[in-house]
């Protein structure tokens, strides 16, 4: 069973693509948020190589990346803290399933990477206000943020529309 989304390559050169590019990336942002004196963090690196692993790799590499881009984060710049990776991981976590799932289900790309992306950004702060509390999640939410986080939705799930009609354009011809 095929378990990319778009195989373009051969799964075992676009996994290893994929991987250190979302290594280098997720690993150069706290350098470049300090550097440029901008919060780099804001465009969500880690959502995005999730994307990028769903569209270009495999069901399995994206679960990995899932996992391994908050702990590498952690490992070479010490953020975020032990306890908010654990639900950073498990947001991504969820957001790939879920995006899997919506899209099996309706084969609408953007509707489910809008969905997917929604609701494991509401799971994910229903986490920090259960773990930590409501004045950290007012933190967390500052209105740049958020509308920072509202267009990345909105450009991902496009981007998402856009690699997957054109993959299915290339297949009627």
């Amino acid at each position: 069973m095929d378990t990319t989304i778009i195989p373009s390559i051969s799964f075992r050169y676009s996994a290893v693509i994929t991987d250190i590019a979302a290594l280098v990336f997720v690993g150069l942002v706290p350098a470049a948020s300090h550097l440029f004196k901008i919060p780099v963090y804001y465009i969500e690196p880690m959502r995005i190589m999730l994307v990028l692993a769903l569209l270009y790799s495999s069901r399995w590499n994206a679960y990995a990346l899932a996992v391994v881009l908050p702990l590498f984060s952690f490992l070479v710049s010490g953020h975020p803290a032990p306890v908010k990776m654990m639900i950073i991981m498990t947001e991504l976590l969820f957001n790939a399933w879920l995006f899997l799932y919506f899209y099996q289900k309706t084969r609408r790309s953007f509707l489910s990477a809008l969905g997917s992306i929604i609701i494991s950004k509401v799971f994910c702060y229903t986490m920090y206000l259960l773990v930590f509390s409501m004045a950290f999640v007012k933190a967390e939410a500052e209105i740049t943020f958020l509308f920072a986080q509202l267009i990345l939705t909105l450009l991902l799930s496009s981007f998402v529309w856009y690699i997957i009609n054109r993959r299915n354009s290339r297949l009627l011809i």
